[in-house]
């Protein structure tokens, strides 16, 4: 009788066709074999399928290869049928890195990769999430240090120009369950107290405080405040001209349409206004929103805020109450901003992404998104592009 350990990997490639998997398997039933794992990737029509079986006692090796060669001689496939002893265990701590690129060039993939095996790491499958308009792979790694290896990828990332997100693997990122996004130059493309103060004759002044702001240079609130009475006086129609010229980043639809019909929540919070805001979240089928009021008397804007400002603990605060509401602990929601008074809640979050970020935030976040397209905060979800599309047209039909 032979040993209980003894394994065998039969490989079969070649042209892809239905049917392939069902015949190796029916092949296979014909011997005293179990299964221990099966793997398959299909590339443009061409098929890799392994599959690793463990041998209950001695095989009848001749048999088998002839039964497989057989099947691949009658599929146009090639077949390989190598003989161990065990499976290799599995190293723990899996982690999934997440790499986009437009284009994702073989010199960046040859950098992650080569910077993966530096650690002694091991990449244990690759998947495609998305090839358009961002190329978006997926690589399952074991065996290293997760907070090492970001910092590392970090660093290949910035010199191939490519975005590199490490996460836990596991059950961590399935249990994401909240969403909460900024919305100045993250939910939509521009700073509304920009769009403001260029109808008040004043957006070099106010947009040289705000950017300073957003780098962290200055108090976020006394900041705000100071813009804010800039705008005294203006016409308070103005917010409804800025509500319908507002552009949503690209993606930002479909991000929100794709959460809602995985169960997700989902929020904003703003260091901007709630006469923005407010409309954004009732369009856009939002669940929970916070921001500053802007002080209007007599159809103008008094240059003063009613209210709790909404600043940088302003915003964490938010996150925390939305996530209280919802009934989903901190470690279970995703904060994506890109200013310095986004840090706290990004620190907060279980998942904080920096999206077309100030450097600080990017330092701080534990992934980044140089892309425009909102939507592909999706991929560092685990959610392919082919799955959103495929949802869509079920939609549609």
């Amino acid at each position: 009788m032979g040993a209980p350990n003894t394994t065998l990997l039969v490989t079969l490639t070649g042209r892809d066709r239905p049917g392939v998997t069902a015949r190796l398997f029916t092949v296979l039933a014909a011997h005293e074999l179990s299964v221990l794992d099966i793997e398959q990737v299909v590339i443009r029509g061409k098929l890799v399928l392994g599959a690793l079986l463990a041998c209950a006692r001695d095989p009848d090796l001749t048999a088998i290869h002839r039964g497989v060669r057989a099947l691949a001689a009658d599929l146009g496939l090639d077949a390989e049928i190598t003989m161990g002893s065990g499976e290799p265990p599995r190293r723990r701590g899996q982690l999934h890195v997440t790499v986009l690129g437009r284009p994702l060039t073989p010199a960046a993939i040859a950098a992650i990769a080569g910077q993966i095996a530096v650690g002694g790491a091991n990449i244990d499958r690759i998947d495609r999430l998305a090839d358009r308009p961002v190329t978006c792979i997926e690589l399952d790694v074991s065996g290293a240090d997760p907070d090492a290896l970001r910092a590392a990828l970090a660093r290949q990332a910035a010199e191939q120009g490519v975005d590199v997100a490490v996460q836990r693997g596991g059950l961590h990122r399935r249990a994401m369950r909240l969403v909460v996004m900024d919305v100045d130059s993250t939910l939509i493309t521009s700073e509304v107290i920009d769009l403001l103060a260029a109808r008040a004759g004043c957006v070099d002044q106010i947009t040289k405080i705000t950017n300073a702001a957003m780098r962290g240079d200055l108090d976020f609130a006394a900041s705000l405040r100071e813009r804010v009475a800039m705008l005294a006086g203006l016409d308070a129609s103005v917010l409804d001209d800025i509500r319908r010229d507002l552009e949503l980043a690209p993606g930002a639809r479909t991000l929100i349409r794709t959460l809602r019909r995985l169960g997700y929540r989902c929020g904003i919070v703003s260091g901007g206004f709630t006469q923005i805001t407010d409309r954004l979240a009732a369009e856009l089928g939002i669940d929970y929103a916070a921001a500053n009021t802007l002080e209007v008397v007599g159809g103008k804007l008094t240059g003063r805020l009613t209210g709790p400002v909404i600043d940088r603990a302003g915003k964490a605060d938010a996150l925390r109450r939305f996530a209280a509401e919802a009934g989903i602990p901190l470690s279970q929601a995703v904060a994506v901003g890109d200013g310095a008074n986004d840090l706290d809640m990004i620190a907060a979050a279980g998942l904080g992404i920096a999206f077309n970020a100030r450097q600080v935030v990017k330092d701080a976040a534990d992934a980044s998104l140089s892309v425009p397209y909102l939507d592909a905060v999706l991929y560092l979800l685990g959610v392919s592009r082919d799955e959103v599309e495929a949802a869509d047209e079920g939609d549609a039909a």
